[in-house]
């Protein structure tokens, strides 16, 4: 009987020890996917605020990129 307990009691801490390396691996796992979304994240919010982007005349930036080179061209034509 006392070695069935032993027996016993040497699987279930070898489980144990199977079950931490287990959960070790998962939580690395966790923080790995905690860190690629939060870059993802904050991917994201650049390019929403990219977008949101206006250029001198209050128009999107976007849809004319090239007002405010042309408007630093007309400056610079007019200076000279």
């Amino acid at each position: 009987m006392k070695a069935k307990l032993e027996e016993r009691l040497r699987l279930l801490r070898k489980e144990l020890q199977q079950g931490q390396r287990q959960l070790n691996v998962m939580e690395e796992r966790y923080q790995d996917l905690t860190e690629t979304l939060l870059r993802i994240s904050g991917a994201i919010q650049v390019l929403e605020e990219l977008l949101e982007q206006k250029d001198g005349n209050g128009e999107d930036f976007f849809q004319n990129p090239t007002s405010e080179l042309q408007e630093e061209e007309q400056t610079a034509t007019a200076d000279n």
